[in-house]
């Protein structure tokens, strides 16, 4: 026997989809490009604000050596450098990556296209 909720029950939590209370307001908002677009200026916005804050909070000057090179920088700026040139790194080779897939991908469906077979879809 499954358990059941009593309809006198007061439940002031968000109503499901499929609620008999019908309240479509609560099931239409959200994932819209308007709401992704504020989410992701809100998230650059605050990572911004903590990178602003390592900067001044590491202002020592250091010094740093790569390959013969050697110099005097803040650390916090250093630091900004590093983080900066391995995000650079990796969408080098996020693009690297989906170039291939995509030449891949275009490369399959022209050998489906010349043997005469349709793709479903």
């Amino acid at each position: 026997m499954t358990p059941t909720r009593s309809s006198s029950s007061d439940d002031n939590g968000p109503a499901s989809p499929t609620s008999v209370r019908g309240d479509p307001s609560s099931s239409t908002r959200g994932n819209t490009k308007a709401a992704a677009a504020w989410f992701a200026t809100a998230t650059a916005l605050i990572l911004l604000v903590l990178l602003i804050i390592l900067i001044l909070q590491n202002q020592a000057v250091v010094e740093v050596k790569y390959f013969g090179f050697s110099g005097s920088i803040p650390l916090g700026t250093a630091l900004l450098i590093a983080a900066v040139t391995g995000a650079g790194v990796v969408a080098i080779v996020g693009v690297v990556r989906l170039t291939q897939l995509r030449v891949g991908a275009r490369r399959g469906r022209r050998l489906d296209a010349q043997r005469g077979e349709h793709p479903v879809g």
